[in-house]
């Protein structure tokens, strides 16, 4: 049976986790495409407080791009045997995943400053509601980043496929909520226009 499995995952060359992760980031996306869908139409039915977005949710952005470069380099680095490069970049990548996180909150807290609370005015709930549960989605990718770095600091470097693949693992789920914070915003801002 175990020779089946292996035939069927060569035919398919997607590892099954893989696929779970994929099916995982589009439901996600699912869930995200049906609140900004929401956010158009309560726009439409007015009743609508106009604000712009604080400029710390563009610096957030910054931030989290630039841990998207951190993780990947540190994959390669892994990946060629270069340890002592992966070990760094990967902390790194963790420490610009909690700084997006605080800069989000600071973020909330100049929304709170320029009169957009969460029960002010339907366009500020969506946002408030949007970006936290995006924050959410970060703090599980965190979680596994941390898992990572204790890892990798623990354990010998190695490249063996489950590590290999543990790290693309994390590696997809992190550039996909890169991507999905930067959809968010880029919608945000076409939104004020």
């Amino acid at each position: 049976m175990s020779l089946t499995v292996a035939t069927e995952y060569r035919r398919n060359k997607i590892h099954p986790k893989k696929f779970a992760l994929w099916v995982g980031c589009a439901s996600i996306l699912m869930m995200f495409a049906a609140f900004t869908s929401a956010y158009i139409v309560r726009q439409a039915a007015g009743n609508w407080l106009e604000f712009r977005m604080p400029d710390v949710f563009y610096i957030s952005t910054v931030v989290i791009l630039l841990s998207s470069a951190t993780l990947h380099s540190s994959y390669l680095a892994f990946k060629r045997g270069q340890t002592r490069l992966y070990r760094v970049l990967l902390p790194i990548t963790l420490i610009l995943g909690l700084a997006f996180l605080v800069l989000q909150y600071q973020g909330w807290l100049a929304l709170t400053a320029i009169g957009v609370e969460l029960t002010t005015n339907p366009s500020g709930s969506f946002v408030y509601v949007i970006s936290g549960i995006h924050a959410a989605h970060i703090l599980g990718g965190i979680a596994v980043l941390l898992i990572a770095s204790v890892h990798a600091m623990a354990l010998p470097h190695k490249v063996t496929n489950a590590r290999k693949l543990r790290f693309e693992l994390t590696l997809i789920y992190w550039h996909f909520v890169d991507f999905l914070w930067v959809y968010l915003l880029v919608f945000f801002t076409l939104q004020q226009s």
